[in-house]
């Protein structure tokens, strides 16, 4: 007994060691007050935290709330070995799943067997995008970085010439899981192209 719990044990620890990497990958977006890019650990707690909120807004029946924090805490996970993707990368999603998979397949395989197969099946449950959780967790995952570019004069928008129209296409599953927040976007969007921190379709790229 004393060997399989020390066995268990080391795994478990491991695989703490492994995601503490997470503090060094660094994000696209800024923290809320511009001073520094976001890493990957800060992202994870501030979307769990984040979806705790927004929870209220979803269409009944509800997604199960705990299983969406699971989510959301464990599906960046693989940006030890792969990296953060930028959502408007198209080079970089070119590979990304391929890299993501085998990032999953190495970190979560750290762990325990039960735990292993647990884990990166609410990891692949984010990924498929199927159930309510998966599609709520989708959603916020992808609301978020809006709020942040808008508190930062739209640092990432601005520096990759992003318009409005590929906001509104990354965005899209809010639409349907939580539509006060989809209208709380297009707000918002329509603010951040009026402050000129957003490019409207057609207006050019920023010089």
């Amino acid at each position: 007994m004393e060997n399989w719990i020390n066995s268990r044990l080391s795994g478990q620890i491991a695989f703490i060691a492994e995601i503490d990497k997470l503090k060094g990958v660094l994000r696209q977006s800024l923290i809320m007050d511009g001073s520094r890019r976001e890493n990957t650990a800060e992202h994870s707690w501030h979307i769990a935290v984040f979806a705790m909120l927004m929870h209220e807004y979803t269409t009944e029946p509800r997604p199960d709330l705990n299983r969406v924090i699971r989510m959301l805490l464990l599906h960046d996970i693989v940006e030890v070995d792969a990296g953060d993707t930028f959502a408007y990368d198209a080079v970089g999603y070119e590979d990304k799943e391929e890299r993501e998979h085998a990032a999953a397949r190495r970190i979560f395989g750290l762990l325990p067997e039960d735990q292993r197969q647990e884990w990166i099946g609410a990891w692949r449950e984010f990924e498929a995008g199927e159930t309510a959780e998966a599609r709520f967790a989708n959603a916020v995952d992808r609301l978020l970085p809006l709020v942040h570019n808008y508190y930062t004069g739209g640092a990432s928008w601005v520096r990759n010439g992003i318009v409005r129209s590929q906001v509104i296409r990354r965005i899209a599953p809010v639409e349907t899981i939580c539509p006060p927040l989809w209208r709380f976007a297009m707000e918002l969007l329509d603010k951040a192209v009026d402050k000129g921190i957003l490019l409207e379709d057609g207006a050019g790229k920023r010089v």
